[in-house]
């Protein structure tokens, strides 16, 4: 057996069960790496969590890249494109894309008997995935369109609060010329400039994303191709999914380079700077919330084990009176103090982990939908990324306390043992 860590482990079994000098300060060091251990894991968990869990309700309101028409005037009504191109339906030039479909938009104005309500029809057909959408039906069920037109709708639930309409109900939506006519939203001002068409609401849904939720009303692209007087094969534009979002700005250069030069391409990153503006910036919380947990667990076990070899100071004494080097009595405490990191990453994974199972399948964390698009806080439990953690940690932490197991050099063995 290992010398060093025979004479560390006959330490660590002495203490139990004995009111040591040491034994509070090595409970607090205990408890301080169990707790930094939580709050990386957490850290981590959580705002990586986040971050996907944005990303990938953004990405399917609306697809990563979206191509259309360059002079698109971005109030919801666009310049036809043709189906008719070398990537629909399949965009086999580009590597990594998932799926493509068609949409369109138009700006129009939802009158009911009591109020009105500014909105943006999205027009989707038969290619249009449900997969995700699905998961914010509230009520009703989703769209399939089909040959024939149809004048079934999605709304959202904040549209549905405001206007009281429910599953199952009617109402006239009117598509506007000019909504900056400020006479548009009169009864007179409506029917001069718009037309309007009778839906009616097979679906409620709520992606928690207010800026979608306040605007868009989801249909059929039939709808919108009659009213703007289009061709059966033109669309407003495409949108793509990729296979691998980390491959976002490639497949979206190699996405440009491979449409007709007439088209445009942009993805959700580019079309929402602000926000993933912001998500970059939860990586940066992140480092700096595992550096000073590192710093602050170290400055602890330090602590503790400075005040270890003061407390064996004797015995440190009588170890260098038989032939022990330094660097051997230097082993000694380290696997010491190896042994109370691990014994705090044990308690702190079992903490952290145990934390993560109960948010991701019970929720307890609500978040506000209005600041982080979700109403709960998402969690991304990775086992590579806490291996990685409490590996680093250990390394690191053992680095920090190896100069301060110098101070063995500095006993002397007769004065240790004389006075002792």
């Amino acid at each position: 057996m290992n010398y060093e860590l025979f004479i560390a482990k006959r330490l660590i079994a002495n203490k139990k069960g004995k009111n040591s000098i040491s034994s509070s300060i090595i409970k607090i060091a205990i408890v301080s790496i169990a707790v930094s251990m939580i709050v990386m894991i957490l850290s981590i968990s959580t705002g990586i969590g986040l971050k996907n869990k944005i990303k990938e309700k953004i990405s399917s309101l609306s697809g990563h890249i979206v191509i259309n028409k360059f002079d698109n005037n971005g109030m919801g009504s666009n310049k036809p494109v043709s189906i008719k191109q070398d990537f629909f339906p399949n965009f086999t030039s580009v590597e990594g894309i998932k799926h493509i479909q068609t949409f369109a938009t138009r700006t129009g104005i939802i009158r009911t008997e009591k109020d009105f309500e500014l909105a943006i029809f999205k027009g989707v057909g038969k290619n249009y995935d449900w997969t995700f959408f699905k998961e914010y039906l509230l009520h009703g069920t989703v769209l399939e369109p089909k040959d024939k037109q149809s004048n079934a709708v999605l709304i959202s639930k904040v549209v549905s609060d405001r206007l009281d309409l429910h599953v199952g109900d009617k109402f006239t939506m009117w598509f506007v010329k000019n909504i900056q006519n400020e006479e548009v939203t009169s009864n007179k001002g409506i029917k001069a400039n718009s037309k309007a068409r009778s839906l009616i609401v097979q679906g409620i849904y709520s992606t928690g994303v207010l800026d979608f939720d306040k605007s868009f009303v989801l249909g059929d692209i039939q709808l919108l191709q009659r009213l703007n007087k289009w061709k059966k094969d033109q669309v407003g534009g495409f949108e793509v999914f990729i296979a691998n979002f980390e491959d976002l700005k490639l497949k979206e250069r190699e996405v440009y380079e491979n449409i007709d030069p007439k088209l445009n391409s942009i993805s959700i990153a580019d079309k929402n700077f602000s926000l993933f503006e912001w998500l970059d910036m939860f990586d940066i919380n992140i480092r700096l919330i595992i550096i000073i947990m590192i710093i602050i667990s170290g400055i602890n076990m330090i602590t503790a084990l400075l005040v270890l070899i003061l407390e064996r100071t004797q015995m440190i004494g009588i170890l260098k009176s038989l032939g022990n080097t330094n660097q051997s009595i230097q082993k000694i405490f380290l696997y010491n103090a190896a042994y109370l990191i691990i014994k705090g990453l044990f308690w702190g994974n079992l903490i952290g982990i145990g934390f993560l199972l109960v948010q991701k399948y019970f929720g307890l964390i609500t978040l506000n939908p209005e600041h982080y698009y979700v109403n709960k806080a998402p969690v991304y439990i990775n086992m590579g990324y806490i291996l990685l953690l409490n590996t680093g940690t250990l390394v690191l932490s053992l680095l920090m306390l190896v100069i301060p197991t110098y101070m063995v050099s500095k006993i002397n063995p007769v004065k240790s043992i004389k006075f002792s």
